[in-house]
């Protein structure tokens, strides 16, 4: 579940259904405190922001019968409005606030940035945007609203800039010159986004194109402020006029991308291999093969049974056999120590699927039956929720190597609880993998219930779907249904702390974004 106010003011459930807040004071009110989270806003404050100068006669009043609205609206997610400490609070936790999600990837973004990992800022700058509208709060029509709107807008700007900044430094300044020109158009005094404009137009050979970008943000500045360029902008004209070797980044080259496979037993082992193989079958794709026993008297067998499988492979392959009397705390050992991106397993595979979870720094991925990948398409039951994207990113990567149709499944509309359908949010999440992969998504609609979700995706030959956010609490919920139910090859999948995901660091593939936490 999340609380949204980027995109639209809604709260979104695990299995996608939105509930988008459209009366006006409610709406204001649950963007007052989706932006101000876990934080508690006095009554006066509340009051000021909804009403301005033009206040009712008890305003506390009536900002409880705005309050009651709103929670009523919320169903059951109504009681994490709180009243406290003279005023009102949004109780919410870890990814439950899609400004957290945007706070926490932009602060990571900027660290690895500063690390000089531009491939992985751009990943978190991109999943960050992701989450946004840049005019979002723009047709509010409140006292607080034009001050928020425009913070937001600014914020979305600078992430605009710090994605450019990192993209560039990755070589991939073809990336930058997409959808620039109407950006520019209309910003045309933010001299940094010029400078990366004329920056990405002299790497892909336009040298006079970008001369004359500068020159027009030059007579820009001075009509409309007065002001020459700034320093910076200016040693930039200077080193495209003498051809400075520093402007031509090399493209950016592209790191080994890991799936570390740890099958429950002997066994599992053939049929764990036939799920991870097509994962690395993509350039730049290995697997490390981790077999965990418990006794040193199982070494010797295990360590031949893994040796075989690993002659039969098709692809790169690295093994590890040992004993573990932790299984969850060695395998996020090798997972940080090897840098994976993603950690395939058999059910059973650990005691502890939840500690393990809660640990891992990448991606998770767990099989549930006998996976059967020779037939039928891929279907990603999607929410919007961050793990969902995770399994989406995980699907591409198999609809690519299988060449496979991928459906995405959503719920159909609910009239009576004033929920709308998922397919507009389908069709965001087929555009960015159409625009990344290349690979075309179908769109169906069902019933949010077991029975619906099931005959969604009895065609599908692999199923792959986020766990839902608080499985390790609450349990797996409609995806339950999905493991018991026979419905085929099932990979639930749950994003981890590190950025990138599956995500190839090049452009052609390259997406780990999240619209929900």
């Amino acid at each position: 579940m999340q609380f949204r106010v980027l995109g639209e003011v809604a709260v979104v459930d695990d299995d996608g259904s939105v509930t988008a807040i459209t009366a006006n004071k409610p709406r204001a009110l649950l963007a007052l405190l989706v932006l101000n989270p876990n934080r508690a806003m006095s009554y006066p404050t509340l009051a000021a922001a909804l009403w301005g100068d033009a206040q009712p006669e008890v305003p506390y009043a009536a900002l409880q019968v705005v309050v009651s609205r709103l929670r009523g609206r919320l169903g059951p997610y109504g009681d994490r409005v709180q009243a406290q400490s003279g005023g009102y609070r949004l109780v919410v936790g870890p990814g439950e606030a899609d400004v957290l999600v945007a706070q926490d990837l932009l602060r990571e973004g900027r660290d690895a940035f500063a690390k000089d990992d531009a491939p992985r800022a751009a990943v978190l700058f991109e999943r960050a945007l992701a989450l946004w509208n840049a005019d979002a709060l723009e047709d509010l029509d409140l006292p607080f609203a034009g001050d928020a709107a425009r913070r937001l807008r600014e914020l979305w700007l600078e992430l605009i800039e710090a994605r450019n900044d990192a993209v560039l430094r990755s070589g991939r300044h073809l990336e930058v010159l997409s959808g620039i020109d109407a950006l520019v158009e209309a910003e045309p005094l933010r001299e940094h986004l010029r400078a990366q404009q004329v920056a990405a137009l002299y790497r892909a050979g336009r040298q006079a194109e970008a001369l004359d970008v500068y020159r027009k943000t030059r007579q820009a500045l001075v009509d409309e402020l007065g002001i020459d360029p700034s320093k910076a902008l200016v040693e930039l004209e200077q080193q495209i006029l003498r051809q400075d070797p520093g402007l031509d980044l090399p493209q950016a080259g592209v790191a080994e991308r890991v799936v570390l496979v740890v099958p429950a037993g002997d066994d599992g082992l053939d049929g764990l291999l036939v799920a991870a193989e097509p994962l690395a079958r993509l350039p730049d794709r290995s697997l490390i093969v981790a077999r965990l026993v418990s006794g040193a008297d199982e070494l010797s067998r295990a360590s031949r049974a893994v040796a075989e499988r690993k002659e039969r492979l098709a692809v790169p392959a690295r093994t590890a056999v040992f004993t573990s009397l932790e299984p969850a705390r060695d395998i996020v050992r090798l997972a940080t120590n090897y840098d994976v991106e993603l950690i395939l397993l058999e059910q059973g595979s650990v005691p502890d699927l939840s500690a393990l979870a809660e640990r891992t720094p990448c991606d998770l991925a767990v099989l549930y039956g006998a996976p059967a990948l020779d037939q039928g398409g891929i279907a990603v039951p999607f929410g919007g929720a961050e793990n969902d994207w995770a399994a989406l990113e995980l699907a591409a990567w198999l609809a690519i190597s299988l060449d496979r149709m991928l459906t995405l499944v959503g719920t159909a509309a609910d009239p009576a609880r004033g929920r709308r359908d998922a397919s507009r949010l389908l069709a965001d999440a087929s555009l960015a993998v159409q625009r990344v992969v290349g690979v075309s998504a179908e769109p169906v609609l069902t019933e949010p219930t077991e029975d619906g979700l099931i005959a969604a995706v009895a065609r599908a030959g692999v199923v792959v779907a986020g766990f839902p956010s608080r499985w390790r609490a609450e349990g797996l919920g409609a995806r339950q249904a999905l493991t018991d139910r026979s419905v085929g090859t099932v990979l639930l999948v749950q994003r981890g702390t590190r950025p990138g995901g599956l995500a190839p660091r090049d452009s052609w593939t390259r997406f780990s974004w999240s619209l929900a936490g």
